[in-house]
């Protein structure tokens, strides 16, 4: 289980500190998929950073007693310096992985084909999302952070994700963000919606629509 106790994240700028996040609470338990709806700026992203312990909490706890992955389309915990085939080496040593056998799936499921001989830092976001997800893949793990890995890729991408995700590991949990609401609404089994740094759950995808909406449509996002 994933369990979010009052927490609060808070960003110094020059304007002064922004409340980013305000006492959010919620459970995840095994085989529960979470979606949570919200406009862009408003903490989703930060929130998934937080559970997968990318970044700290400034209050409150974050508990996990099941394996977390990093966000799939996040990429910041690769090394820029070194090819991809490099990072996948470097992955696969950390969980005792075989090499040999993970190069092979992330050559055929990223489609990277050279540049996995080439540094990240000459990577697009596009391609780093790629080899972000492929790796992922690779280390089996009890839940897994989705954020908005629908805005890289092409359709066949998508469809290789969601075999991935959706059909081989239907009994994990996740967190998904997505600005896509069918995704949303087609792969989770809760509905939140994230708004002013607050997080609030609906009974059903369609009520956190209506609310999501409400507010694009109030802030003008």
């Amino acid at each position: 289980m994933i369990e979010a106790r009052n927490v609060c994240k808070v960003y110094p700028t020059r304007a002064g500190n922004r409340l980013v996040l305000d006492d959010i609470n919620f459970t995840l338990g095994r085989g529960e998929k979470l979606g949570i709806l919200g406009r862009n700026g408003a903490g989703k992203s930060t929130l998934i950073r937080l559970v997968s312990g990318a970044e700290a909490t400034t209050s409150g706890t974050i508990t996990r007693s099941m394996s977390v992955s990093w966000p799939l389309a996040f990429g910041g915990a690769f090394q820029n310096s070194l090819t991809g085939l490099d990072n996948v080496r470097f992955i696969s040593r950390i969980y005792k992985q075989d090499y040999h056998q993970n190069i092979d799936f992330v050559a055929s499921f990223t489609e990277l084909g050279l540049y996995l001989r080439e540094p990240l830092r000459s990577y697009s976001q596009g391609m780093r999302a790629r080899l972000a997800f492929a790796i992922s893949m690779i280390i089996e793990f009890d839940c897994y952070l989705i954020d908005e890995i629908t805005a890289v890729g092409d359709a066949k991408f998508h469809e290789k994700c969601a075999e991935e995700l959706f059909h081989k590991r239907r009994d994990r949990a996740m967190l998904i963000i997505s600005h896509d609401v069918n995704y949303i609404r087609d792969h989770c089994t809760r509905f939140a919606v994230l708004d002013e740094g607050r997080l609030t759950f609906y009974p059903d995808f369609e009520g956190a629509l209506d609310v999501h909406s409400h507010n694009l449509h109030l802030r003008g996002a």
